[in-house]
């Protein structure tokens, strides 16, 4: 049976049989373990090779506003920091260097750390773009593979003849 049909297809997915080859499947979200058949979205009905699940699409929102916040409050911190400079040596002088050198050594590094925590968030987004093409990919060629398989089938299958 063709990926393409519609009615017959939608009626074989409500039992527990694979729509493909038509063997018991308990699971329709893994590939038939028969005839390895793509898996089954319930949300969206069958995936074929070139649509793309809404699931693959979903951005990492709260991963990027993550990455945002460390920037912003590395760039606070900053900004503490020459106010505090700038107070130090207005209050006491030359006197405060010592304890200015300290405090902006330690709130440097500790606005390093925020800037790059917030790149590794964006860093994990990117990767995790990446595994979602890759998967959209696997499953298209997965999808192209049991295409050439059906129709390497249909080649080899013998045609009954029309009687003369």
């Amino acid at each position: 049976m063709k990926v393409g049909g519609s009615d017959k297809k939608e009626d074989r997915l409500t039992e527990s049989t694979c729509p493909e080859c038509g063997s018991e499947r308990k699971d329709f979200t893994r590939v038939c373990p028969a005839c390895g058949a793509p898996p089954v979205d319930n949300r969206q009905g069958l995936v074929s090779a070139s649509s793309v699940r809404t699931a693959d699409l979903e951005p990492y929102v709260a991963l990027r506003y993550i990455a945002k916040l460390f920037k912003v409050l590395a760039a606070l911190i900053m900004i503490m920091l020459l106010g505090e400079v700038v107070l130090g040596l207005v209050i006491d002088g030359r006197a405060s260097v010592t304890t200015l050198l300290g405090e902006a050594t330690r709130l440097l590094v500790l606005a390093g750390m925020l800037w790059a925590a917030g790149d590794i968030a964006v860093l994990i987004v990117d990767a995790g773009h990446d595994l979602r093409v890759a998967r959209i990919l696997l499953g298209r060629i997965n999808a192209q593979m049991h295409r050439r398989e059906d129709q390497e089938e249909e080649k080899l299958a013998p045609r009954p003849r029309a009687a003369p």
